[in-house]
């Protein structure tokens, strides 16, 4: 079993940086592909950033530039980095994993291609 769990969200202003982890419990983490996404009330769920098992990374367009994801696979962690961040940036962020034997579809943006999540921690920037 495989369990995520996400710590770093809080209240900022705009501008400020603030650095999630993501540490995840269970065997052969470092053969997943890991991700952050985020949802703000009443909108759906959207991709931020995803690291592959070999470091190559992928950044939704909203936040190319400003937030950066990276993985020690010693500390079965992904930590997403984020800088200047903007009050549009508010939203309850989530880490997920995606096992190299999914049986999910391809596409690294869709929530649905992702097989485990963490409870998620809130990340609030004040304008």
């Amino acid at each position: 079993q495989v369990q995520l769990v996400e710590s770093g969200g809080g209240v900022v202003q705009a501008g400020d940086s603030l650095r999630l982890s993501c540490t995840v419990s269970g065997r052969a983490f470092s053969t997943h592909s890991m991700a952050w996404f985020r949802q703000a009330p009443g909108k759906e769920r959207e991709f931020v950033a995803r690291i592959s098992a070999t470091s190559t990374t992928y950044y939704g367009d909203s936040v190319k530039g400003r937030f950066t994801i990276s993985r020690e696979d010693a500390k079965n962690t992904v930590y997403l980095q984020m800088n200047s961040l903007k009050h549009e940036d508010t939203a309850a962020y989530y880490c997920a994993a995606r096992s190299p034997t999914s049986s999910r579809r391809d596409g690294y943006t869709r929530a649905e291609n992702y097989d485990y999540w963490g409870q998620g921690t809130q990340v609030t920037v004040s304008s």
